[in-house]
């Protein structure tokens, strides 16, 4: 009868550990899916930039190192999601990608910035609806970033509370970091004055 109640006890306690290996498991799979989304809304801005550019050329034609400078940090960001990619979570491959996507997003500041100064750009149907394109995807970012951070919080939870840190860490499931913004204009509250 002891026999039994120890064999009883061992098989709860193997079922218990393949649990929670198997909420490691889920875990790691969900921030790594909610990443997907990530990436599927920064290939869409990349897409778009091009466009925006030729758009911009025909009327920024002396303004050429603006248009270079989104080139350049569009390919950065592109080179930049794609170590991401690679390893999603990987705290080097995050911070790579949070600062080529801050880089491209302050060169298109500077590019719209700049076509503030050209009534015909700005009333360019192209360019109007490349802009709400634009925007609208970037909107998508935010929200997708939310979610992976969301599923990441998840998965370090699950990864540093006791028992899950035990098995974390004798199964090798690595701290994943979080998308974080690294523009400290999109993080200011904006200033108002009305005097």
């Amino acid at each position: 009868m002891g026999l039994l109640i120890l064999l009883a006890i061992i098989v709860v306690a193997i079922v218990y550990v393949v649990s929670i290996y198997n909420g490691l498991v889920t875990a790691r799979n969900s921030y790594k899916n909610a990443f997907a989304q990530i990436d599927v809304q920064l290939t869409r801005r990349h897409d778009l930039i091009p466009n925006l550019v030729e758009t911009a050329k025909a009327y920024l034609a002396h303004e050429r190192g603006t248009l270079e400078a989104v080139a350049q940090a569009r390919s950065a960001a592109i080179g930049g999601l794609a170590a991401a990619k690679r390893n999603p979570g990987d705290p080097q491959a995050m911070q790579q990608l949070s600062a080529t996507e801050d880089g491209l997003t302050q060169s298109l500041g500077r590019l719209f910035a700049v076509s503030e100064s050209y009534p015909d750009l700005k009333a360019n149907e192209t360019m109007m609806q490349l802009t709400e394109e634009l925007t609208s995807t970037e909107n998508r970012v935010a929200f997708a970033r939310q979610a992976y951070n969301d599923a990441v919080m998840t998965y370090n939870n699950r990864c540093e509370v006791f028992p899950g840190s035990f098995i974390a860490n004798n199964f090798s499931f690595k701290e994943a970091q979080s998308l974080e913004i690294e523009d400290k204009a999109m993080r200011e509250a904006p200033k108002v004055s009305f005097g």
